[in-house]
């Protein structure tokens, strides 16, 4: 297990991770019901039976099946509790990729990925990552929890099943401290939160692209990529795993109409998604939770590698329009079906 190696200056990271390998051959994926020796054992398995869902776990040479999602520690590990102690100082600072890494299989179907499962499996899905990310903020060492997922060729997602990372840090990740910060002057000079400002703002204007009961779609304002979108509570709120069951169904419906859209408007697109969250520890600067959506439509250009400035060959207003149109429409299906 490497280091965390951070640029000369900036706040950047780097860790070496040799998990490279892609199955293209469902069958023969570590995810794949069946398979379940191939990975660590489960932390927890759903299961349902009689209209119920039953919370199970591996035991030693007895692996649970017909699960709907599963959760284990990550054999290939891009952080791990047993990564060696070491630090070395700048222009060569390192640290330890001290952490936990689990995965979230999110189907059991190698042919379904996150634009095509159904609400109700979103639901659970996130209830479960709700449930795990409660228990990483009680281990020694865990100073935030990231989230993400990836699909599709393009995305570095090397496996056909639908899957979330959870990856822990000992130190809050630099995306995420400039935005608390960020946040937090805003806070202090205008007495508001930046993305409740943000919220109202976009409701109803040229770059909204959804919402729902308690939550807005939008193309942001400066995007870093075409057809970028964030999803965020309307409502103010730091916690992702306090909020209850309504709102992840709600939740669930945004998340499945916005990537089921994307998908219908960009054919056979990769993107990431991450969930920007507050830091759950004590004297922690909160930000308004919220995640964000990059489809992968185009490679960088130098002016993007070496300054940070995005060109996009779509401006978000246009974007969120093209959008907006698919994900409605997936919306009335599932609201129709559901």
């Amino acid at each position: 297990m490497g280091a965390m190696r951070k640029d000369y200056v900036s706040e950047r990271f780097m860790i070496v991770s040799k998990n490279n390998e892609k199955i293209s051959d469902p069958k023969k994926s570590p995810f794949a019901p069946g398979n379940e020796s191939m990975t660590n054992p489960s932390v927890l398995s759903l299961v349902a039976k009689d209209g119920m869902l039953q919370r199970l776990q591996d035991d030693e040479d007895n692996y649970v099946t017909d699960w709907s999602i599963r959760v284990f520690e990550s054999k290939n590990p891009i952080m791990s509790v047993d990564a060696e102690n070491s630090y070395s100082d700048r222009p060569f600072y390192s640290e330890p990729s001290y952490g936990f890494h689990y995965v979230v299989v999110a189907t059991p179907n190698s042919k379904e990925n996150f634009s095509t499962i159904n609400t109700e499996q979103w639901s659970n899905v996130l209830v479960v990552v709700q449930d795990r990310l409660r228990w990483l903020y009680t281990q020694k060492g865990v100073t935030y929890v990231s989230i993400y997922g990836d699909q599709g060729e393009l995305s570095g997602n090397n496996s056909t099943f639908p899957h979330l990372n959870l990856l822990t840090f000992s130190t809050i990740p630099p995306v995420i401290e400039e935005e608390a910060e960020a946040s937090h002057k805003i806070l202090n000079e205008k007495g508001v939160c930046h993305m409740c400002q943000t919220v109202n703002d976009e409701i109803g204007g040229p770059r909204q692209i959804l919402q729902t009961e308690g939550f807005i779609a939008f193309c942001p304002w400066a995007p870093s990529s075409p057809y970028e979108f964030w999803i965020s509570p309307k409502k103010h709120t730091t916690s992702f795993s306090k909020i209850s069951q309504k709102e992840i169904n709600d939740l669930s419906l945004i998340l499945r109409s916005t990537l089921g859209g994307l998908s219908k408007t960009i054919k056979n697109v990769s993107f990431n998604f991450a969930f920007h969250l507050s830091p759950e520890k004590k004297n922690s600067r909160q930000i308004h939770w919220h995640i964000e959506v990059y489809p992968i439509t185009k490679t960088h250009t130098g002016l993007e590698r070496g300054f940070g400035i995005f060109l996009n060959d779509i401006s978000p207003e246009q974007a969120a329009e093209k959008l907006g149109i698919s994900c409605r429409k997936e919306l009335a299906n599932l609201v129709g079906i559901e």
